[in-house]
């Protein structure tokens, strides 16, 4: 039997799709091992030059500091956040509560653009400085909706008759949630910290609009690079996001797998 023309047609568009998407992904992995600083495409050996020069770029290593700072924190804070929302959500029934869901979900709906200069206006006529603090905060409220979702969607799916068994069992409400709930929920929240994290450590648009004078992430850093020359670190440098970006997803699947089977 022949394949249709028309699925032909979808298939060699969404081969060419893909292609578009990853092809400059693989030249800048496959620049970053390249000794000559401006060759092109064909290498020219195999080098680690530029992953040892980054070692040694004291801005560069500052600014992965500020990154992996930042993504920790966020992630902490957003997930603590995230978690507190979502049971509020989900298990008590209050005036407004609708609205409330909305209002918390709604960053993921709005352009970051948009938001980092609402932001930064607000609080500029609230006389308040850019700061390290503006900036967390900043990165908690982009990320915090994906971590409600993710929780929300893990307790939509939770049979309430575990809760009550423990309170029925005489726990309170604090020992219910520690002892049944959050060990049931962890892949999700472990889940919406990967989130979190790969969010702000890749996150450029409203990081620009938040961050105060000398305060550089990766991102950031990559971008005032580029701005002076193409230098060869930053193929290594996006190299080393990239496999940062792609490789804590992987994680996050293998240990919500491990738990999943850990409680069969």
């Amino acid at each position: 039997m022949t394949t249709p023309l028309r699925w032909r047609l979808v298939r060699l568009t969404t081969v060419l799709v893909y292609l578009f998407m990853f092809l400059p992904i693989a030249a800048v992995i496959l620049l970053s091992f390249n000794p000559q600083q401006y060759g092109g495409l064909s290498l020219q050996g195999f080098s680690l030059q530029w992953y040892q020069e980054l070692q040694h770029n004291e801005a560069i290593r500052a600014a992965a500091r500020t990154s992996l700072t930042l993504g920790a924190q966020t992630a902490i804070i957003s997930s603590i956040l995230g978690v507190m929302a979502s049971m509020a959500m989900m298990r008590f029934d209050f005036p407004g509560k609708t609205f409330m869901n909305a209002v918390l979900v709604m960053p993921i709906l709005m352009p970051e653009v948009v938001l980092g200069v609402a932001l930064l206006l607000f609080l500029r006529w609230a006389s308040v400085q850019r700061s390290y603090a503006l900036l967390l905060m900043g990165h908690v409220l982009i990320t915090l909706p994906f971590v409600i979702l993710v929780v929300q969607a893990r307790l939509a799916g939770l049979k309430r008759e575990f809760e009550e068994a423990a309170r029925s069992l005489g726990a309170n409400p604090l020992q219910t949630f520690f002892q049944i709930t959050l060990p049931l929920i962890l892949p999700a929240v472990l889940a919406g910290m990967v989130f979190a994290f790969t969010i702000s450590f890749d996150d450029i648009t409203a990081t620009l609009f938040w961050k105060s004078a000398g305060t550089e992430t990766i991102p950031t850093q990559i971008f005032a690079m580029l701005r002076n020359s193409i230098s060869p670190q930053i193929n290594a440098l996006g190299t080393l996001m990239i496999l940062l970006t792609a490789g804590l997803p992987l994680c996050a699947g293998l240990l919500a797998r491990y738990f999943r089977r850990a409680r069969v």
